[in-house]
């Protein structure tokens, strides 16, 4: 039997686990014993709250993170000639904005059947509760970290969204959250839209969607809580 590459969700965070996954994921879990995850302790973790059977401790894992050689990802496939094989990112879908997608186009490359299996993306709940354009939308990943390259970035992206038509997503380490927001908020048009949304699908999630003249009057604490920015220039 030749196995499959399934890529299996995790959940946003330590809530709600039951109510964000998909039944057939804790169906799928028992049946793999091989798994490439970026941090083996918190894929275990996961792993024993979505209710494994198998015993966590007779389990393989592999890391596969941006510290990872390229030439060590082939052989974390090799036991996909006679197993089934689980790809699972620290949080959301594996393969957006995650360092799976090399093993993913490996396993094409290598004839593995892929399986992508639904489970929640901090991307797409928040452009799905943004109401800004989800037709036409771009994901850029980080920012630069220094003041004056992400300023003129910001700016790029405001003049992108306005003559596109395009909404643009990007993300911040937790703990720079803040600053990223005072950068925007000092960078942007007033009539600019901005969405915020941080602790998706958590107790403390919060979701919002103002101009940034209407976010100079209420500034959200956002100090390590993971978020979402959404940019979209009227």
């Amino acid at each position: 039997m030749k196995g499959k590459l399934y890529l299996i969700p995790a959940p946003l965070g330590e809530e709600n686990i039951l109510h964000t996954l998909p039944q057939f994921v804790f169906e799928i879990i028992n049946n793999i014993d091989f798994y490439i995850v970026e941090d083996i302790r918190t894929a275990r973790r996961y792993l024993k709250k979505m209710g494994i059977k198998k015993p966590i401790d007779s389990l393989t894992f592999y890391v596969l993170n941006e510290h990872t050689q390229a030439a060590d990802i082939e052989a974390f496939l090799n036991p996909a000639s006679e197993h089934h094989v689980g790809l699972m990112s620290e949080a959301g879908l594996p393969g957006i904005a995650d360092p799976g997608a090399e093993l993913v186009k490996l396993a094409h490359k290598k004839g593995i059947q892929v399986i992508p299996i639904t489970g929640p993306s901090s991307i797409f709940l928040a452009l799905m509760a943004s109401g800004l354009n989800g037709q036409n939308f771009a994901f850029h990943g980080y920012l630069p970290i220094k003041k004056p390259e992400r300023t003129q970035k910001i700016r790029l992206l405001e003049k992108q969204s306005k003559q596109e038509n395009l909404s643009q997503l990007f993300i911040e380490a937790p703990y720079r959250n803040n600053q990223l927001f005072q950068d925007i908020i000092n960078t942007c048009q007033p009539e600019t839209q901005l969405c915020v949304a941080a602790d998706i699908t958590q107790s403390g999630e919060f979701i919002a969607t103002k101009s940034i003249k209407e976010w100079t009057r209420q500034i959200p604490e956002l100090h390590k809580k993971p978020a979402i920015f959404i940019l979209q220039s009227l």
